[in-house]
């Protein structure tokens, strides 16, 4: 799962089996996004940089939508599914049926838990090893433990047993220190112990944490780590806890591209994926969102009030309250402000969408402008072009798209319609009000004009009594009165 080389004593167990019913949603718990992947996502990239031998995923709940997401991440991923026996205990002791042979530490990670990563996780795997410990917990100690299994420790500090909640005394209850759900296990002793693990409990399931208690009943060495920064593992178990997750995560990436060297003006305000790229220089205004795997050059400027999905954004390029889905920007291209870029667009270097344009599966050439007021779909348009305010490139016939082809050099006039399939010539040019039918010759100026027609006195005859028949008759008065003064003078 990564470069570095395998740790062949190390097997990673992730726990992604639950319906997650606090979500009150069709999609499975750990399939829910944050910062551009789903929560899984995360949990398999932390795995990915540990460099285990083995990942496992216990999947159950929506199964198959499951596999999918975690299925091809690298070849070390399997899928196992757990019966109807429920319980976290249950899900690793399946686990370990596909790690038939494997005799070294065994990692336990929840899918829910995407904001601990290989930082904190690599000094708690050397800590667990150099103590040749049967078993190490990561603990947390929190103001309200509402909801999580309380570590309970002996006399010497040691710990004792985890009590879940629901099975906790009210002494119990009043403890801070909780456990975070993951776990360091050394191989055998953790398969020996699962086999006794019963479901004599009040939610009547195979608890994983009951084999910490019969470890220390074995008079095996285990340990807890107390982890320094709470939010690392911060749970997800319902709405709120998705959106403060997110927001976690999302400090920490902005804070990264920051001490890259990129300028983010109001970190509170901007979004930026995990799976999107910047590079040094960039400036990023309030209200952006960087979503994705966009990827954004050096010195460009993105925003205010601005969103890209899997966008290319050329070096030196400026994108100004506009939204793009899939598309291209050259370097030094201008874009917004109000633009729409969606998937297919190709802007070219020193290139300009402006103002109220809106793109689609188009390529637009290296200095070509499309200023404002337009929608260019299904195009191909050559370099040095300019068109005019209102183009529109009329690409569907109720039946099937159509391409229009714009030539190099070409200036169009003001409300032109080019109604595809089309081509126009390089160096053509357009009239205004032109609706093009007809593919347009290098060089020729397309026209399609009809003479102007002015029916005298049609207000006055047609809308007698409105204010529009009212000013005509005092202009009429007026000319007439300019007509016999400049008569009398002669």
């Amino acid at each position: 799962m990564t470069d570095n080389a395998l740790d062949a004593s190390l097997a990673v167990v992730i726990l992604a089996a639950g319906q997650g019913t606090r979500m009150r949603s069709s999609l499975p718990k750990v399939l829910h996004r944050i910062g551009g992947r789903p929560l899984v996502g995360h949990v398999l990239d932390t795995a990915r940089d540990l460099a285990p031998a083995h990942v496992v995923v216990v999947v159950r709940h929506e199964r198959d939508l499951v596999a999918e997401a975690v299925l091809g991440v690298s070849d070390e991923v399997v899928v196992v599914d757990q019966d109807e026996i429920p319980g976290t205990g249950r899900a690793v002791e399946v686990a370990l049926r596909h790690l038939r042979d494997f005799e070294g530490d065994v990692l336990v990670l929840s899918g829910d838990v995407p904001l601990l990563d290989a930082d904190a996780l690599t000094p708690f795997l050397a800590a667990h090893r150099a103590a040749s410990s049967a078993a190490t917990l990561l603990s947390a100690v929190l103001d309200d433990p509402t909801g999580y299994g309380r570590v309970l420790r002996d006399e010497t500090g040691a710990v004792a047993q985890i009590v879940e909640q629901k099975d906790a005394t009210a002494e119990q209850a009043a403890v801070r220190e909780v456990n975070a759900g993951v776990y360091l296990f050394q191989a055998g002793p953790l398969r020996a112990e699962l086999e006794r693990v019963g479901t004599d409990n009040a939610q009547g399931e195979k608890y994983l944490t009951d084999v910490i208690g019969m470890l220390r009943a074995d008079a095996y060495e285990v340990a807890a780590s107390i982890v320094a920064d709470v939010t690392s593992v911060m749970g997800v178990n319902d709405r709120v806890q998705l959106s403060e997750a997110a927001r976690v995560l999302n400090a920490r990436t902005v804070r990264k591209w920051q001490l890259a060297g990129v300028t983010v003006q109001d970190p509170a305000s901007t979004w930026i994926d995990v799976t999107a790229t910047l590079a040094p220089d960039v400036t990023v205004l309030p209200h952006t969102q960087i979503l994705r795997a966009t990827v954004i050059g050096e010195g460009a400027v993105v925003g205010p009030d601005t969103t890209l999905e899997d966008c290319e954004v050329g070096a030196g390029a400026t994108v100004r309250r506009s939204d793009a889905t899939l598309a291209v920007i050259g370097e030094r291209a201008s874009v917004g402000p109000f633009a729409y870029l969606r998937p297919g667009t190709q802007l070219g270097a020193r290139g300009k969408i402006g103002t109220f344009v809106e793109t689609k599966n188009s390529t637009i050439g290296e200095g070509s402008k499309v200023p404002h007021l337009s929608y260019i779909g299904d195009t191909t348009i050559g370099r040095g072009v300019n068109l005019g305010a209102g183009a529109i490139t009329a690409n569907y016939d109720d039946i099937a798209k159509h391409r229009t082809e714009i030539g190099d050099e070409v200036h169009s006039g003001s409300h032109n319609v080019f109604v595809a399939p089309v081509r126009i010539g390089d160096g053509a040019k357009t009239g205004a009000g032109a609706v093009i039918r007809k593919d347009v010759p290098a060089g020729a100026l397309a026209l399609s004009v009809a003479p102007q027609r002015n029916v005298e006195g049609w207000v006055e005859n047609h809308r007698p009594g409105t204010g529009a028949a009212e000013a005509a008759a005092r202009a009429r008065s007026a000319e007439k009165a300019d007509d016999v003064a400049q008569e009398e003078s002669h």
